[in-house]
């Protein structure tokens, strides 16, 4: 029997599955296409540079096309009857406050007036931009609402440009609003006492990091490639050392990984210090940053994540999520810039999600090899230096 018929046999039974299993298996997905307007322009990859001799110069990574095709793709794709589509909205510039700085907002919002800005390296704000922000930040915090409301338990909030570089006071790495950020304040502000954020974009989640640092309502924990500071925009290093400051001691976790990683180095991770700390701060919310730029054939990173590797982080999550939220689980839209490849490993991160028996997509790429017995080194190093970090003590 053909592939093709395999498939569509299958999608036939999970739909079903899906209708008599309801909001066990349903995501709530939020959109507005009103984001497809933050144009990033063209240049030699990110810098919006033409030197003048190439003939055909790179759209920025960060583009619609991407999020154009993870639209499509759960649109079109298997695992549509499992989702529920909804409207996103504009964030209220009052919301933006619980973890921006006035000063910052009106900074934005006079680059607007101007008619755009370059914040930092490869961060461009254009006519447009403002809009698609405040409907990326407005979108995550309804999705957030949806579940918070009780209207439904699982939630992904497809929006761009991606926030978890925004840190309270600037800019940083194709961010400008910090949308996972300001839904985990909306739901700190609606009754729930802890939330966990795992971030799993290649990049480190510094800006989400960087909100709330010095507080032990929220844990945030960042699997990244080791990438260290890249200037003034982006500070913190993501080393094993940066872990919160105060009160916040210890509910910062960062895992740099070597780069090629892999889908077993990643499970190994999740299993052998994700899940304990996770599982030991006991939260009442949990939200899964996710970028695709992991994967192995991303231009912005190569720790080869494949399908497989993201269909087993999205089941951990929501194992995670049945055991200490009651099954809520809201997932933001991070990185991800094969315009490709990066849909199909979203359509697999929210496979495990929906804790699917079988998967519905086969990954169209080659495998590319990991490092595993390297990267598991690394890892147990990692988890030896947070051995005596409070939320780990014991593990």
């Amino acid at each position: 029997m053909c592939m093709c018929m395999c498939m569509s046999m299958y999608g036939a039974d999970e739909r079903a599955c899906a209708t008599e299993e309801g909001e066990e298996r349903r995501i709530h997905v939020f959109w507005d296409a009103g984001m497809l307007e933050h144009d990033t322009g063209k240049g030699v990859f990110d810098t919006g540079m033409d030197p003048g001799f190439l003939d055909v110069l790179d759209k920025h990574p960060e583009n619609a096309d991407r999020v154009k095709n993870m639209l499509s793709i759960l649109k079109k794709g298997p695992i549509s009857p499992f989702l529920s589509w909804h409207s996103g909205r504009p964030a209220l510039i009052s919301q933006l406050y619980s973890f921006h700085t006035p000063e910052y907002i009106n900074e934005l919002i006079e680059a607007d007036r101007c008619g755009g800005k370059k914040f930092c390296s490869g961060t461009f704000f254009n006519p447009g931009s403002w809009h698609a922000s405040l409907l990326a930040a407005g979108t995550a915090m309804s999705a957030m609402k949806h579940i918070l409301d009780g209207s439904g338990k699982i939630a992904y909030a497809l929006v761009r440009p991606p926030g978890h570089h925004a840190q309270p006071t600037h800019a940083d790495g194709y961010c400008f609003l910090n949308n996972a950020g300001l839904a985990v304040h909306s739901a700190l502000e609606n009754g729930c006492k802890k939330v966990v954020v795992v971030d799993i974009d290649v990049h480190y989640g510094n800006g989400t990091a960087e909100g709330f640092y010095r507080s032990n309502n929220v844990l945030t924990v960042s699997l990244h490639m080791n990438h260290g500071s890249w200037g003034s925009s982006h500070p913190q290093s993501g080393s094993v050392e940066e872990v919160g400051e105060g009160e916040g001691f210890g509910y910062n976790l960062n895992l740099p990984l070597p780069n090629g990683t892999g889908d077993e180095g990643y499970k190994y991770a999740m299993t052998k210090i994700v899940v304990p700390a996770v599982q030991k701060f006991e939260p009442d919310m949990v939200v899964l940053a996710v970028g695709q730029d992991s994967s192995a054939y991303d231009p912005n990173g190569r720790q080869c994540l494949t399908m497989k590797g993201y269909r087993e982080i999205g089941k951990i999550m929501r194992s995670l999520a049945d055991k200490h939220s009651d099954g809520r689980l809201l997932v933001v839209q991070e990185g991800g810039y094969h315009v490709t490849y990066s849909a199909y490993c979203l359509h697999a991160t929210l496979e495990g999600v929906l804790n699917l028996p079988h998967p519905l997509l086969a990954d169209p790429c080659a495998y590319y090899p990991e490092q595993e017995p390297y990267s598991v080194q690394v890892i147990d190093s990692i988890k030896q230096c947070l051995k005596d970090v409070p939320i780990l003590k014991g593990n």
